[in-house]
């Protein structure tokens, strides 16, 4: 029983992922990263927008209203990491002269999965 539970939260991060992506390629976003992994942790997106590297933690979950709302769950904890893997990801790549920004995309699924609601948070932390 675990085990499915994993497995579906799995899938419900990988539904919310796809769509922060589809959100970020209208809103004109260069993707250079996706669940880009080191030693530090693992950031869900990377982008480029308008000469900024953005850093873009994502958060699913479905409407039920159980478990809190999405955005709350990045806590000062996962934005420590997140900033640590961030800046292993700029020395790894040499990427010093870029500004730097962090978001929270927020994404709601329905119990039937059809219209994700999308909240990106620009400069989260």
């Amino acid at each position: 029983m675990k085990g499915q539970g994993k497995d579906n939260r799995k899938e419900l991060g990988k539904l919310g992922e796809d769509a922060a992506l589809a959100f970020l390629n209208n809103m004109d976003y260069r993707i250079l990263e996706r669940n880009w992994r080191c030693r530090t942790g693992e950031l869900d997106i990377i982008a480029e927008q308008a000469g900024t590297l953005v850093f873009i933690e994502v958060r699913t979950r479905r409407t039920t209203g159980h478990y809190g709302l999405a955005k709350e769950s990045v806590d000062i904890r996962k934005q420590l990491k997140v900033k640590e893997t961030a800046q292993f990801y700029m020395h790894r790549f040499q990427k010093y002269e870029n500004s730097v920004r962090f978001d929270v995309i927020a994404v709601e699924i329905t119990l039937d999965g059809v219209t994700p609601q999308i909240e990106h948070i620009q400069g989260a932390f």
